[in-house]
């Protein structure tokens, strides 16, 4: 089963990266499949280990996704590494195998601790539609702007009829951002 996370990893300098990503999710192992061109992929394969943050906050999928943000965090408890402030729970994981097969890489972690900092309150319609705008809006360069721009509209109806402020918020922020990568497509 894919869960959508925050993955957090860190280079060796000590430089962090926030990176929205659905992993393939189990109690002991979790996997991580980051295309080989990442900074995410940089970095477990020099670090090998992460934090793979659940939030209910949809707009950190919509701002990472479209952005490099640092977003409040926290040192992790037992791997080099940092939990995101707006986790409801997290794992720290480390890498046990690696295959950096071409496009996507598959990396196998462990997990080696879990926290947890407050209730996960689920998503409403509203969250889902955000998360699924945020996804494609990591695609712009991969499917037609008509095609973008026809699932934008379906899923603003969904946040018009369920949202609240934040998830409002998000879903402007991921409206612009779509906007702009189509306006400077046609320039």
């Amino acid at each position: 089963m894919i869960i959508e996370s925050v993955l957090t990893t860190m280079d060796a300098r000590g430089a962090i990266n926030f990176a929205p990503m659905g992993v393939e999710w189990g109690e002991e192992e979790i996997v991580i499949k980051p295309f080989l061109e990442t900074t995410t992929f940089r970095n477990l394969e020099a670090t090998r280990v992460a934090v793979v943050n659940l939030t209910d906050d949809v707009m950190v999928f919509a701002q990472g996704a479209i952005a490099n943000v640092q977003f409040p965090a926290i040192p992790a408890a037992v791997v080099r590494g940092v939990v995101l402030e707006a986790a409801c729970s997290w794992r720290e994981v480390e890498v046990r195998a690696l295959d950096a097969t071409p496009p996507r890489a598959r990396i196998v972690t462990r997990v080696v601790h879990r926290g947890v900092r407050r209730e996960f309150l689920g998503f409403n319609r509203a969250r889902h539609a955000v998360l699924e705008a945020a996804i494609l809006a990591t695609r712009t360069h991969l499917l037609p702007a008509d095609e973008i721009g026809a699932e934008f509209a379906r899923l603003q109806v969904i946040v018009d009829k369920t949202a609240g402020p934040r998830e409002r918020e998000a879903m402007a922020v991921l409206t612009d951002y779509v906007r702009a990568a189509r306006e400077a497509a046609h320039a």
